[in-house]
């Protein structure tokens, strides 16, 4: 413990004004003060947060950025005491509201948590109880903490989830987590944390799992709320055009110290840090390889369809359907990238799952011309080592009791049988290399890894049997900037190296545009446009494409300002 108090102080800007403007600040709402984390690792202490110091005030809001692995999340978990099994009790001081978090019982802690401190987490599927249903588990929050009477809680729910854009509240309450789509899942754990109007808000990468013009309205919610109570929140994102637009002050974290600090337009104008500037230049680049039109079709679907049935009464008999992927006519290229786009629940991750036949679907699929809609689960094993997935949600697709060279090689032991098991090693060691990872952790579990790491395992399994086809549901969504351009940077150089075809499933405009050749518009299970991927953004014909484009790229609009810096 002595050995972890003893770490040495930060690098950052401690004499620039505002930092010592916050530290005069009378009776910050949060005041964390030389906050030091360790985890044991084989006997040995690994330092995870080191030194870090900042204050925030009520109303205000202050961004931690960095890239994964830079402490962000430990040390927002730390401000609420959620530390995992390994952290060793932390060093410092975390006042709130003039009391040391550190200090406080149990019940005091209890008494706080979801009350005057709420979190959204970053991967909301591994937040939300799969057994309940989206009203329990908001009515649950409620009633911990003194909402009475089952009509009035109801009425809470149904107007919480109004709050943050689910629509038809009312039908929804029923649903179960797995029903909704990743970016509903997150704004039900939004709803959870604003139900009892705190004072403080922790938000780790709130809008992570949401397309663009979801994203706009969820801050617009964020930033109402705010106003409204005067709560304060502690905002952590790898996107720094959100920072940009929707904090006031920040602290740039690297290797679990902060380097950088200062409010928003100084730190983003006239970075002085290394870092800083590095990160600030970060962001995919480059155009994607040219569509060859004479390229054989490697996958291919006409007028499909995926409609859930909706079933109501005692006798359970269907009154209806969800169209989730209504009449999609589409052909995906070797060596070509087809970009899928659209809001949460338009049916981009429905189509991917329907073409790999993952789930049922009406209307023919072909892969190399041969129709597989119909095979069996056992004549489209065969099949599978040359369509792979990367799934939304890291965590959620990777087994926790499994480590991570047991993960990766999962589909060897299917598809190649017969390897020694240095063979195999060899082979994941490099899946692993490629998508920026150390072999050396092959050993280790998800749980030790970040979100942003954890998505690059997920992208190691996919590639590992050498696939020819590639359904990329979101791959980029958990990394920071500088690791999305890598990963951008990775898959066209796989792409052009193997002939690789991809369907690119993603809400960030940006990291489509850098990869994909041709481009779909989804909504409501619908395409309302499509065509060379050039074409459509320079001009696109729908209204819909139009208002997408300006909430991606911050083109002014009668409700938001162009942002210099898009």
């Amino acid at each position: 413990m002595s050995g972890l108090c003893a770490t040495s102080g930060v690098t950052a800007r401690d004499d620039d004004p505002l930092h010592l403007r916050l530290r005069m600040t009378h009776s910050p709402l949060l005041d964390v003060r030389d906050l030091s984390i360790a985890f044991a690792q084989g006997g040995k202490e690994t330092l995870a947060v080191d030194k870090v110091s900042f204050s925030l005030e009520r109303g205000r809001t202050l961004a931690l950025v960095g890239e994964s692995g830079s402490g962000k999340s430990i040390t927002a978990l730390s401000i609420v005491r959620l530390l995992p099994p390994a952290a060793i009790h932390p060093c410092g001081a975390i006042d709130f509201s003039g009391r040391d978090i550190l200090k406080l019982s149990d019940a005091e802690l209890r008494a706080i948590r979801g009350g005057k401190i709420t979190m959204v987490f970053q991967e909301p599927m591994t937040s939300l109880n799969p057994l309940h249903s989206i009203e329990r588990q908001i009515g649950e929050i409620l009633e911990l903490h003194g909402a009475r009477g089952a009509e009035k809680i109801r009425a809470r729910v149904v107007e919480l989830l109004e709050e943050v854009g689910i629509p038809d509240p009312t039908e929804r309450l029923g649903a179960f987590p797995h029903q909704l789509s990743g970016g509903q899942r997150q704004r039900v754990m939004i709803a959870m944390a604003l139900a009892n109007r705190p004072d403080l808000l922790i938000a780790d990468e709130p809008t992570t799992a949401l397309d663009v013009t979801v994203q706009a309205q969820i801050l617009a919610l964020l930033e109402r709320v705010q106003k409204t109570y005067g709560m304060a929140m502690l905002f952590i994102t790898h996107d720094l055009g959100l920072v940009r637009r929707f904090a006031d002050e920040v602290c740039v974290m690297q290797h679990g110290r902060i380097v950088e600090k200062g409010d928003v337009e100084t730190v983003f104008s006239a970075p002085e840090h290394p870092y800083t500037k590095a990160l600030l230049a970060a962001e995919p680049k480059g155009a994607p390889p040219e569509e060859d039109v004479n390229a054989p079709v490697l996958v291919a679907a006409d007028d499909l369809k995926v409609w859930f049935p909706i079933k109501r009464g005692f006798m359970r008999r269907t009154v209806g359907h969800i169209k989730a992927v209504d009449g999609v006519t589409l052909a995906v290229r070797r060596g070509s990238t087809v970009g899928v786009v659209g809001e949460s629940g338009s049916g981009k991750t429905t189509l991917g799952l329907a073409l790999l036949r993952l789930i049922r679907s009406d209307g023919p699929i072909l892969y190399l011309g041969e129709r597989i809609d119909a095979k069996t689960v056992a004549e489209m094993r065969p099949l599978r080592r040359d369509m792979q997935i990367v799934f939304q949600d890291p965590y959620g697709s990777l087994s926790p009791r499994m480590s991570i060279a047991e993960i990766v090689a999962e589909g060897l032991g299917v598809q190649m049988k017969g390897l020694s098991l240095d063979a195999t090693r060899e082979i994941v060691a490099q899946a692993l290399a490629e998508t920026g990872l150390d072999p050396a952790m092959m050993d280790r579990y998800p749980h030790e890894f970040s979100g942003g790491q954890r998505q690059r395992i997920a992208i190691a399994r996919a590639i590992v049997l050498k696939p020819k086809f590639i359904v990329l549901d979101e791959p980029t969504s958990a990394l920071d900037m500088s690791v999305q351009a890598q990963i951008v940077d990775l898959l066209r150089d796989l792409q052009v190296k193997h002939q690789l075809a991809y369907l690119f499933i993603s809400h960030d405009l940006k990291v489509v545009k850098s990869l994909a050749a041709h481009l779909i518009v989804m909504r409501h299970g619908k395409v309302v446009e499509e065509g060379p991927a050039v074409d459509v953004f320079a001009a696109p014909k729908s209204d819909y494409t139009r208002a997408l484009f300006a909430a991606a790229f911050r083109i002014e609009t009668d409700n938001h300002k162009a942002d210099p810096a898009a």
